[in-house]
């Protein structure tokens, strides 16, 4: 696997959003949003109290990963300035987590990074655990 460079490292880390895709067990993809952490060895992206119009368990997300455990995540910088666009696309495997040591662990390093999860119920949450196979990383900028 390829590694990250400190640049990438950080850049995956702080990064406030990506975009997860996962595909169904005949291969049709799904694209949404997430927020998320990265603690050097792992993604974690919780399935939070936001309004939906599912219930947690059924989003389409979840049953895709129990059926297809293969999920790409893209973190992305796009500004009008192409000279400063980068993304890290991150291909690995991904689990749920719903109530072990790592959950707890998981649960805690998002509510670090994200004051809205402070204050919300996410006791009942799964989270979304991405072990990463392969890092396939792109800037416009020649790396230093």
């Amino acid at each position: 696997m390829t590694n990250l460079s400190p640049a990438q490292d950080r850049f995956l880390r702080s990064a406030r959003t990506g975009h997860l895709a996962t595909a169904d067990a005949k291969g049709r993809p799904q694209v949404v949003p997430v927020c998320f952490v990265f603690d050097g060895q792992a993604i974690y992206s919780v399935l939070d109290a936001k309004p939906k119009t599912t219930p947690l368990r059924q989003l389409r997300r979840v049953k895709n990963i129990l059926a297809n455990p293969q999920v790409s995540l893209v973190v992305d910088h796009y500004e009008e300035n192409w000279d400063k666009l980068q993304y890290i696309l991150v291909s690995g495997d991904a689990e749920l987590l719903e109530s072990d040591e790592k959950w707890v662990v998981a649960i805690a390093m998002l509510r670090e990074k994200y004051p809205q999860y402070q204050a919300m119920d996410l006791d009942q949450s799964p989270v979304i655990k991405i072990t990463p196979v392969r890092y396939s990383p792109w800037s416009s900028q020649p790396p230093p």
